[in-house]
């Protein structure tokens, strides 16, 4: 398989516009447009039934507390955790791509109810569902949230776009389901996947 996107060029600097949050001279992070960026793939195997489409982080510090705090720096060595952006399930054969804007075009305070995207398909809760709990940010964080990683962090993120091509047409999964649920209903299905990964940051220190 392959997987393309005329937004994002595989191993450079996502664009803001498609990043939840883009830097701020003087408040350090603001919000930003949050709109998904297109995707296409192409070169599926012989016997695909459905596809699934996940965008991970997985350098999301293990402990939170720092975060975003004035005078402290998140070490590069910290532990790191996956943070999932964007969880699709059940897309259809015949859908090869997505367009620019076509399931997320802003940033909503307390997450899409119903987001966009290829009929029959369904999208589960993102990672900022469980980051925003209890704040006034909160709520059910369903499809598309792009890149916000913390600005005092010192790890440059990477954001993996994945396609894989399924041998069921549905996945059985929990009303409610997120990237964890998903990577385990799909073990024993998946018969090939293609990825691309774009970088961010909103630390003016980190390395590029």
């Amino acid at each position: 398989m392959r997987l393309r996107s005329d937004d994002i060029a595989d191993g450079d600097l996502i664009d803001p516009k498609f990043a939840f949050g883009k830097s701020h001279p003087s408040e350090r992070m603001q919000v930003s447009t949050n709109i998904n960026p297109h995707l296409s793939w192409s070169g599926a195997p012989e016997g695909t039934r459905s596809y699934v489409l996940l965008c991970v982080d997985p350098d999301v510090p293990a402990v939170a507390d720092n975060v975003n705090q004035e005078n402290v720096f998140i070490d590069f060595n910290l532990p790191r955790v996956d943070f999932y952006h964007w969880v699709m399930v059940d897309i259809d054969p015949s859908t090869t791509g997505l367009a620019q804007g076509s399931c997320s075009r802003e940033v909503t305070p307390g997450g899409k109810a119903n987001p966009a995207g290829p009929e029959g398909s369904r999208q589960g809760l993102n990672d900022y569902t469980a980051f925003f709990a209890g704040g006034p940010m909160s709520g059910k964080y369903f499809g598309y949230d792009g890149p916000c990683p913390p600005w005092n962090d010192e790890r440059l993120h990477h954001y993996h776009f994945i396609v894989y091509a399924l041998d069921v047409d549905t996945l059985d999964l929990p009303d409610h389901f997120d990237g964890r649920d998903v990577k385990a209903a799909m073990e024993g299905h998946v018969l090939d996947h293609a990825d691309i990964t774009g970088k961010y940051t909103l630390n003016p220190q980190v390395i590029i």
